[in-house]
């Protein structure tokens, strides 16, 4: 036991050095409120006894135990840690568990890892690192741009124009009046030209 402490004592020093692709851990950000709960996911490649759930404290710089869980679902807490507070949930295949954290306060706030024995040495996971707060920060609202009314004005003016540019009377009253007046014009030259046409039609029956 002790080499494996020694062991994450050095992965602490060098982040990201004990990660490995046999451990896959959700969500890596948390932001959690005061006196709810919380769960963080921990995926296993392949089955192994049991899992391991650390939490790393920036703040206090302490790396603490918190359980352990085995594939028959029997769990071993660290020192000083609440079973009412912590507990873990696998499932059937044992390639998968889940650390459940209830009663929420500040002093839960630090990264947690799930981690794995393997050749003398545990294997960490990526980490979910934990805010706990007392009011959660509200969701930024997406707000469009309200159209200016001289825009609506100005749309609306141009459908109705363009509506009484096809039936407005304004057009249709003097094309009506011209087309009469033209049909009026051609009266008295048609009168004028029916006895010449009558004086043709008799010369032509003469002959």
């Amino acid at each position: 036991m002790a080499h494996q402490w020694l062991h994450l004592c050095i992965c602490l020093q060098i982040p990201g050095l004990c990660t490995n692709l046999l451990l896959s851990q959700t969500p890596e950000h948390i932001l959690a409120q005061t006196n709810n709960k919380t769960e963080i996911h921990c995926k296993l490649r392949k089955e192994h006894a049991g899992v391991y759930w650390y939490r790393w404290s920036q703040e206090r710089q302490k790396f603490q135990f918190l359980i352990f869980s085995n594939s028959l679902g029997k769990a071993m807490y660290g020192t000083n840690i609440s079973q009412d507070k912590f507990s873990v949930h696998g499932v059937s295949s044992h390639t998968s568990y889940s650390l459940h954290i209830s009663h929420l306060h500040a002093s839960d706030n630090g990264t947690y890892y799930c981690s794995v024995s393997q050749s003398s040495q545990l294997l960490l996971g990526s980490g979910t690192q934990l805010g706990v707060v007392d009011v959660l920060p509200l969701p930024l609202k997406t707000t469009q741009a309200p159209v200016s009314k001289k825009n609506v004005r100005c749309i609306t003016k141009r459908k109705t124009t363009s509506k009484k540019g096809v039936c407005s009377p304004l057009i249709w009253v003097p094309l009506t009046a011209s087309v009469l007046i033209l049909l009026l014009s051609l009266v008295p030259t048609a009168h004028r030209l029916h006895p010449l046409r009558r004086r043709l039609w008799l010369r032509i029956h003469r002959q």
